[in-house]
């Protein structure tokens, strides 16, 4: 049992009956007689829907394991992204959408952590950079200075945001979680 005032990210919990995985949590203490209160965003994990809450900070949760497991990536058919234990041969499937836009990134055989809980897959443990091509991006205009930024599309189709100076072909390091330009790679420039 974990009290509510000690949820945190990446956690799951069962909160009436129905497991959930901590999005966000964060403690609002209160003033005077004022009791605190926990802010949390849960996703349940048998529907996929996302719940806002405000727990008080003495309630009790059930804290239920998150199991780690490396996994290769095979492939995606649209709707479901398959997975590989490498030392059982076992595969799974992920739907796309518990994977969410990142799914977009997965490479054939890149090895991520695949996080289940009570048995059940429910999300893919990204690295928290990753170093990516661009596909395609429009030239600098008039050569405006780098704070500006212009629309890139990935060689993996996802589309972000990066400065004047990054052209096609460049190797960028990509914040995963966030689908957002850091910098650019060493050894960036086309191949």
């Amino acid at each position: 049992m974990v009290a509510a005032s000690q949820l945190r990210a990446a956690m799951a919990v069962r909160f009436e009956g129905q497991p959930y995985r901590v999005l966000f949590a964060e403690y609002h203490p209160g003033q005077g007689k004022m009791v605190g209160q926990t802010h949390a965003r849960l996703k349940n994990l048998s529907t996929g829907s996302l719940w806002e809450h405000s727990f008080r900070p003495d309630l009790k949760l059930e804290e239920l394991d998150v199991e780690k497991q490396p996994m290769d990536y095979l492939y995606d058919d649209g709707g479901d992204c398959y997975f590989m234990n490498p030392g059982t041969f076992e595969q799974i499937a992920i739907p796309r959408e518990t994977i969410g836009p990142q799914a977009a990134l997965l490479q054939p055989e890149m090895r991520v952590a695949v996080e289940s809980v009570e048995g059940r897959p429910v999300s893919v443990s990204f690295p928290d950079v990753l170093e990516v091509r661009v596909a395609a991006t429009t030239p600098p205009v008039h050569q405006q200075v780098d704070s500006v930024w212009k629309a890139a599309r990935l060689e993996s189709g996802v589309e972000i945001m990066v400065p004047q100076f990054i052209k096609n072909g460049d190797l960028i390091r990509l914040d995963v979680a966030n689908l957002k330009y850091m910098d650019r790679a060493k050894g960036s420039g086309k191949s």
